[in-house]
């Protein structure tokens, strides 16, 4: 499975959509970043493709109104994100207005689901007693 690296220029595009929430946290994952409320993953950002989280009215409304494309690699998508138009990160600023509204109404799809609740961590491996 081939994991495409966002450039410093798809990065900046994803930031510069984000809501200005102080609840948003932009982590790396896997040479590209996610941004995340309560600990869930609202929108992720794979090689120059935006991907949302959204509820399924607003998801429906943009899969049937625009040329949305798979999020995540070709052989497997992530399931429940929707991949927003490449096309709009390239073009002007009323693309980038359109890309910042789905981006703001998955925030608040996500932030309204329960908290992410942390895996407790694992407990260290007991070694064999050498002889």
């Amino acid at each position: 499975m081939e994991m495409p690296k966002a450039s410093d220029a798809d990065k900046e595009h994803f930031r510069s959509v984000l809501p200005d929430h102080s609840e948003v946290v932009v982590k790396p994952m896997f040479g590209n970043l996610g941004a995340f409320v309560n600990g869930n993953m609202f929108a992720g950002l794979f090689g120059p493709t935006i991907g949302v989280k959204l509820g399924g009215a607003d998801k429906e409304l943009l899969e049937s109104t625009e040329q949305t494309v798979p999020f995540g690699p070709a052989e497997r998508p992530i399931g429940g994100y929707t991949g927003l138009p490449e096309i709009w990160n390239a073009e002007g600023d009323g693309d980038k207005a359109r890309a910042r509204a789905w981006v703001e109404k998955a925030f608040e799809h996500v932030a309204g689901l329960p908290p992410k609740v942390p895996k407790a961590p694992k407990a260290p491996k007991a070694r064999a007693a050498k002889k």
